[in-house]
């Protein structure tokens, strides 16, 4: 196959390219790439959050001292924010240190919330650029046109000492979403549903593409949640094609210029998934894995004893506000734990003004300050064990919020809002 490929290349000119081929070509200095075949590119941007303790201890113990380049890494904190335990503790002062003697030039603390809100915020994140980041849900930037994908320590080592890594070219596959989403049911869905029908190991190295109408018509918050978790069912990266709404959005944040790509009309894709939305039910992901997905319908009635909306995943200002919308005049079940937490202190200072906060503070929601928080199990709201919470986060493995007998059900903020007031899992259309 390999050779069949190459063949093709060799005497009947350029084939045409997905995004993930254009950009690692356009990395790797090479006019075209192919699936199967391992580059070594060149690292447009580095992302380290508390990780870059862990990259510090890896280049000192080589004896390097430098890096390649201070002006292309970013750096914060976010995932024990503020440092829970006396461990933690070193762990930042670590980070600082190593921004101190690094010259890192972008460096933003605690003070500005979750990476993947952050970058993107911060004018970091910029169609056409390779990024890694120490987090897995760096595929988040795939929803700008960049290829975004998460790497271990050492990987990030050698990038922070080199400027390149190498990377095998993945096989892509398309997803064209048709169809309009029914009142209540979100992006989150219909990613949930794609988990569901497809697993967790569908789209495993691999790159997917989200196209279609319906693509074209989210919004970028939205399409930052399917990004966020295309990783979930094991992609390398997650794209949206570019548009207007993300020059829109760069404009007065773009560190830099930059070059947008799309993928070609000819290219070649493993599969082309056809979705349609039209008739979505509300989606839940049932403990202990991400594909474990039924409809709400077939999960209602569940008892809950917390909820949670927030994570680099659906703690966006659209998030916030649907909650508002559906628990404005009402309250939450009193056996029940609401907690939000906003991704970015730029969402949360946009919800203080515009009044989401104070009506998600009436209806009995704990808001959290900008940080993982319990999505990550460091801290703030974990649970106890035989408790239940439906959260609009990424994951739902064993002990990942707290105790090891305790449960996750993971949805979209809509049915995590429905579900509060109710004190079960409730389908959000009741809400219209």
């Amino acid at each position: 196959m390999l050779y069949a490929l190459c063949s093709m290349r060799l005497f009947g000119g350029l084939m045409g390219m997905t995004l993930a081929e254009k950009i690692l070509a356009r990395a790797s200095g090479q006019k075209e790439v192919f699936p199967g075949q391992y580059v070594t590119a060149e690292i447009d941007l580095c992302m380290a959050h508390e990780g870059l303790a862990a990259v510090f201890r890896n280049l000192a113990r080589a004896g390097w001292s430098r890096v390649w380049d201070p002006s292309r890494i970013v750096s914060l904190l976010d995932h024990y924010v503020p440092a829970p335990t006396e461990r933690s503790a070193e762990v930042h002062k670590m980070v600082r240190t190593a921004v101190k003697q690094w010259k890192i030039q972008h460096f933003y603390g605690e003070r500005a919330g979750i990476c993947h809100q952050v970058l993107p915020e911060k004018g970091h994140v910029l169609p056409g650029m390779l990024i890694v980041g120490t987090d897995s849900h760096t595929t988040t930037y795939g929803a700008f046109g960049a290829a975004g994908t998460g790497i271990g320590f050492t990987d990030m080592a050698y990038v922070f000492a080199t400027g390149r890594l190498w990377f095998k070219v993945p096989e892509t596959i398309r997803f064209l979403l048709k169809g309009k989403l029914p009142e209540r049911v979100m992006s989150k869905d219909i990613l949930l549903f794609i988990a569901g029908k497809y697993s967790a190991e569908a789209a495993q190295y691999k790159s997917v593409e989200f196209v279609g109408p319906l693509a074209g018509d989210m919004t970028l918050a939205s399409r930052m949640t399917m990004s966020n978790m295309a990783v979930e069912i094991g992609a390398k990266f997650g794209f949206f094609v570019p548009d207007q709404k993300v020059f829109d959005f760069l404009k007065g944040r773009a560190q830099k210029p930059f070059s947008p790509v799309a993928p070609d009309p000819d290219a070649r894709y493993e599969a082309i998934h056809e979705i349609d939305v039209s008739s979505l039910e509300p989606q839940i992901a049932f403990p202990f894995s991400v594909d474990n997905v039924r409809p709400v319908s077939e999960a209602k009635d569940i008892k809950i004893h917390q909820a949670l909306i927030g994570s680099c995943t659906n703690g966006r200002l659209e998030d916030l506000h649907t909650a508002a919308w559906i628990l404005r005049g009402e309250k939450v079940h009193p056996e029940v734990r609401l907690l939000v937490i906003p991704a970015s202190w730029e969402i949360y200072r946009q919800a203080m003004k515009d009044g989401t906060l104070d009506t998600l503070i009436e209806a009995g929601a704990v808001i959290g300050n900008s940080s993982c928080g319990p999505c990550f199990g460091a801290h703030m709201g974990l649970l106890g064990s035989d408790e239940n919470c439906i959260a609009a986060i990424n994951r739902n493995f064993k002990g990942r919020m707290g105790s090891q007998k305790a449960q996750v059900f993971l949805a979209s903020p809509a049915t995590v809002a429905a579900s509060a007031l109710e004190g079960k899992i409730t389908d959000p259309r009741n809400y219209l």
